[in-house]
């Protein structure tokens, strides 16, 4: 993926390490238990729950009185570029990680501030961007891995360092975004950094001593299962060492039967015929035991990737609806433009059962009905010395954030971007650790948007069992860049458009019920939680990253907005009571 080029120029960024002295007097202790059945109130994961639904059942506000969303509190982080990390909720308590390696614990019915940890970074470290995607939690600590590949368990009273672990090595290129996930007593998380080529892995660590417990290569060496898709000889023959296929996004997984599903990124270099063969496990989903990390089963959305479709966000876990029965599957939008749903078993066993494209894709020209690997038009595959021109672009259908599954509904709510392309030739690039090998020069990638364009970003609902669209909504004069939250009474929120706006949509017609201007672009996952009977929807605003890189471009090629404002703040909403519909109501009664 095209990282922003500003903050490249940086050069080392030191921030200093501190922890307020106003220490948290009790905390609940995050177990196993509640992790696989996470209480309405809390908010202890990225997405919400194991299964990645982005859900809450909370029901307090609704389509009734969602306009009467005021709010509550809101805390500046302090710090600029993309803020891509939801508030993480714990009885109370609030874990919010931002770029620049901070992560700030507040409580979250006032916004008062507990504590706040900066870590420093290395002498000569510098990245594309600064970003963290959040926090995990387990027993009494905070877990967050470093841009500068460490993870650090933070005491989650004092944020006081418990421990540190080095994960990846970024002097070669790897830096770390990823939310860790927590699984009995472990503590798992992968690198970025396909494009400076990164052989991708994801780690285990013990949760109280940091201990690493085992790896999961992405792209296995010879001798191992999958390391036949590769080339064995000749000059590519080395091509698996620098493969790519880093595991940048928190994974899923399913708590009743022990399985963890986990998203490979994008093949290193881009070009594809650099390292001939299918590339396992690039651009797949791996099915993996949490325990040893050895590998169950997996699927690959497109063989011999070539367009920087990463496949990071593990699939949706589901059931559908077959002839009265729950059936154990699994759905996902990925970035190549397909709709994928998936079988999935007790045992892990992955199985295709339909794709079907969601945004214009102009490679594929077909897809094996029984096993879902496509077919290539050869004019949408770059290669070495020869140029391709491919939709949608290295953005993808639907990029990072993520979609959300409503079991009430039965609808999954999609972030995409239709009508974008990209055209670029590739070249071989001798790779230098830590800088740019993706084959291609920056400067000679071409985003193609058509002038008539009437939208590009939007919302598509999707009935899960039907894999059809119930409705849409989408953006004339923006990308989509936001993840969703669903409700239990039939709301989504979301942010992720250049107008800054936070709304909320009736989720059975996609009707926009309400909306409110942030400071900034909002590109961090809404959340829900409840504190003393009150519900809360909380999102962090904060623009940047990909989603300024192109509006960027947007702005000199057709005349868009250029300068969205910058700069991270936590907001929090509840329903004002004295302005609620029933309130009114009374209020006009009461005066006849």
């Amino acid at each position: 993926m095209i990282k922003t080029l500003s903050a490249a120029l940086l050069g080392s960024v030191l921030v200093p390490a501190l922890a307020a002295a106003a220490p948290l007097k009790t905390y609940s202790t995050v177990t196993q238990e509640r992790l696989s059945n996470p209480e309405p109130e809390n908010w202890l994961m990225a997405k919400g729950n194991y299964a990645g639904w982005s859900y809450t059942p909370l029901d307090q506000v609704n389509a009734g009185n969602v306009k009467s969303l005021r709010p509550v509190w809101s805390y500046s982080t302090g710090v600029t570029s993309g803020h891509e990390a939801p508030p993480i909720v714990n009885n109370g308590v609030m874990y919010v990680a931002t770029p620049y390696n901070q992560v700030i614990a507040m409580d979250a019915k006032t916004g008062e501030s507990v504590w706040r940890y900066k870590r420093d970074f290395p002498e000569g470290f510098s990245a594309f961007h600064y970003t963290n995607r959040g926090v995990a939690l387990w027993g009494d600590k905070v877990y967050v891995a470093g841009l500068d590949c460490r993870l650090v368990a933070l005491d989650a009273k004092t944020g006081k360092v418990a421990w540190e672990a080095e994960v990846c090595d970024w002097t070669q290129g790897a830096y770390i975004t990823s939310a860790p996930v927590a699984v009995n007593g472990k503590i798992m998380i992968g690198p970025s950094g396909g494009e400076f080529g990164v052989r991708g892995f994801l780690k285990a660590f013990d949760a109280e001593t940091g201990k690493e417990d085992w790896t999961f290569w992405a792209v296995p060496a010879p001798g191992q299962p999958g390391s036949e898709t590769w080339p064995k000889e000749g000059r590519w023959k080395d091509a698996w060492k620098i493969g790519g296929g880093t595991m940048w996004m928190p994974g899923n997984y399913d708590a009743k039967n022990g399985v963890l599903y986990w998203g490979v990124g994008n093949g290193s270099p881009w070009l594809g015929d650099q390292r001939p063969g299918d590339n396992l496990y690039v651009a797949s989903v791996v099915a993996l035991n949490p325990a040893d990390g050895t590998i169950k089963s997996h699927f690959q959305y497109h063989w011999n990737d070539s367009w920087d479709w990463a496949a990071m966000n593990a699939p949706t876990l589901i059931e559908l609806d077959r002839d009265g029965k729950k059936v154990p599957a699994m759905i996902s939008a990925q970035r190549n433009g397909y709709l994928y749903r998936l079988g999935r078993t007790d045992g892990g066993q992955i199985s295709f059962l339909d794709a079907r494209p969601f945004v214009k894709n102009t490679v594929f020209s077909s897809v094996d009905p029984k096993t879902g690997r496509p077919t290539y038009n050869q004019a949408g595959v770059p290669g070495t010395g020869r140029a391709g021109t491919y939709c949608p672009s290295v953005w993808g259908g639907k990029d990072w954030p993520y979609e959300s599954f409503n079991p009430k509904t039965g609808m999954l709510y999609v972030p995409f971007n239709d009508n974008h392309c990209m055209t670029y030739e590739g070249k071989v690039q001798e790779r230098v650790p830590g800088q740019w090998s993706a084959g291609v020069d920056i400067t000679d990638i071409k985003l193609l948007i058509d002038k008539d364009v009437k939208y590009i970003g939007g919302i598509q609902a999707i009935d899960v069992n039907t894999n059809k669209e119930v409705w849409r909504d989408t953006y004339a004069k923006s990308w989509m860049w936001g993840s969703i939250l669903s409700t239990a009474t039939d709301l989504i929120f979301t942010g992720g458009t250049s107008d800054r706006m936070f709304r909320a949509y009736d989720a059975k017609s996609g009707k926009e019920l309400w909306s409110f201007k942030t400071n900034s672009g909002i590109i961090s996952p809404p959340i829900s939680y409840a504190i003393d009977g009150k519900q809360y929807i909380a999102v962090v605003s904060g623009w940047g990253v990909d989603s300024a890189l192109v509006q960027g471009i947007m702005a000199d090629e057709h005349g868009w907005e250029k300068d969205i404002p910058q700069g991270g703040t936590v907001w929090v909403f509840a329903v004002d009571e004295e302005r609620a519909p029933e309130k009114r109501a009374e209020a006009g009664s009461s005066t006849r």
